[in-house]
């Protein structure tokens, strides 16, 4: 699939679009329904709130910032300075609010408590937000997505559950930020589950389980597995190193398909988000003390469970057995309840298509992705948005700072702020690679770093 940039002329086309819907809507007293109460759902609600318009939260956790509780052991790349959105540090400053230090590191818990939480506590924005509510589907009211006639007047219809049972929400528009923290990467090479993966059950763990703490007596002297070579996997297995070193009787092999390993541990000192830096350092003296058993080149294609515990296999070769497996083999979005939506994706990242060649982890990491808005997210289906991390598809080169200036340039749209919408402001951190700190004007720019996979620097960020 071509994957060109929206050139001058489409970009006036959508300007002048979203400046008419937005002040001729019939349904412009319906809410801007906002799905996710974590880091970017909520600075969307803060910006809706700033400009006077109505809005919605629907969260499926039972707090705010639920998925980012479940890796809250985990210390961010990022500093304080690019995980706060600016908008909402003033709507809370002005409640008396005190900022974390911008230079300090925070982790998942310190990112909900210190931030999150009270933003969705907030008087203005907590009457807005419903949590253990899961959005089941979403489409236009009285119409299915074959529907032309009459369908960008007709409003959205949310289907949602909760603990009262099924309902129905209308809205004026919808912003997802439901992430894609509940839809892991299976473990098989080819997108879909090893065989015998399903049958794991609770001996299998995906994403960054705490093992050396929360989770401890899972872990604790057994046999553990893990699969994937990105920072996820690094940090799990620094975690069970620090666990065998007092419980010498667990036993780590990590697997991975690549048959190189050397180019994972990533720029060093001279990566300037300074945590992902010296976790590469940390996790290379890890490889190189010897106290991981290491498979490289091992796709995995089959899980068996023997008398002796679970068994890896790659269709040629076995790993020895193990207790435990955990898959820290990335996400992908959820996209069935999109279904009855007019949406337009990548066919290789899953992001939304003019977005995809701006954010693809073959040419970008955290630090090259250019500043990007409402133009690049937008969809056929007017005034619906998808921003945030699941906006990346299968991408993980994502910052919350690129979040958060997606929504702000979406909100921009939504009420009709031509210039704001346009103009999409972001500074990051360089890698010490390749960047691109620069103020990106929508119409005719030129947004690729242009630096070859060969030199940049890849890898997943929080």
């Amino acid at each position: 699939m071509s994957r060109q940039r929206i050139g001058r002329q489409d970009a006036e086309v959508f300007l002048k679009e979203i400046s008419v819907s937005s002040q001729s809507s019939s349904d412009a007293h319906l809410p801007v329904v906002i799905i996710g109460a974590g880091p970017v759902g909520l600075a969307a609600a803060a910006h809706l709130q700033e400009r006077g318009e109505p809005f919605l939260v629907l969260e499926s956790g039972p707090t705010a910032g639920a998925a980012v509780l479940e890796w809250a052991h985990v210390r961010m790349f990022s500093p304080w300075t690019y995980n706060i959105d600016p908008l909402s540090a003033t709507l809370l400053r002005a409640s008396g609010w005190k900022a974390p230090n911008d230079t300090e590191y925070p982790t998942g818990g310190d990112l909900v408590g210190e931030y999150v939480a009270p933003l969705a506590q907030h008087r203005l924005i907590a009457p807005h937000v419903r949590y253990e509510t899961r959005v089941t589907g979403i489409g236009r009211f009285g119409l299915d997505r074959t529907k032309t006639a009459g369908r960008e007047t007709s409003p959205f219809l949310i289907h949602i559950a909760g603990t009262d049972g099924e309902d129905d929400v209308l809205a004026r528009a919808v912003i997802d930020a439901s992430g894609i923290w509940r839809t892991p990467n299976p473990i098989g090479t080819h997108g879909y589950p090893a065989r015998g993966e399903s049958l794991l059950g609770d001996d299998l763990a995906y994403g960054m389980p705490d093992v050396s703490r929360r989770e401890r007596a899972r872990y604790a002297g057994r046999r553990v597995l893990v699969i994937g070579s990105g920072h996820s996997a690094m940090n799990v297995l620094l975690d069970l190193a620090e666990l065998a070193h007092a419980e010498p009787a667990t036993q780590i092999t990590w697997a991975v398909r690549r048959t190189n390993i050397s180019g994972i541990f990533g720029a060093g000192d001279s990566d300037q988000l300074a945590e992902r830096g010296r976790l590469g350092k940390r996790f290379q003296a890890l490889v190189e003390s010897g106290r991981l058993q290491i498979a490289t080149g091992f796709g995995i294609t089959r899980f068996a469970r023997t008398s002796d515990g679970i068994v890896a296999s790659n269709g040629s070769r076995e790993l020895g057995s193990v207790d435990r497996v955990v898959a820290a083999t990335g996400f992908r979005p959820d996209l069935e309840m999109l279904r009855e939506l007019r949406i337009e994706l990548d066919a290789v990242v899953e992001s939304p298509r003019t977005l995809a060649p701006l954010i693809d982890p073959n040419i970008h990491s955290c630090g090259t992705v250019p500043p990007h808005g409402a133009q690049e997210l937008q969809h056929p289906e007017r005034d619906f948005y998808i921003v945030g991390m699941k906006s990346y598809g299968r991408a993980p080169t994502f910052l919350l700072r690129t979040g958060y200036e997606q929504v702000r340039s979406v909100v921009c749209a939504l009420v009709g702020d031509v210039e704001g919408a346009r103009r999409v402001e972001l500074t990051l951190p360089e890698t010490g690679v390749c960047s691109t700190n620069r103020v990106l004007v929508l119409q005719g720019a030129d947004a690729c770093c242009g630096t070859s996979p060969a030199s940049a620097s890849k890898g997943s960020c929080c």
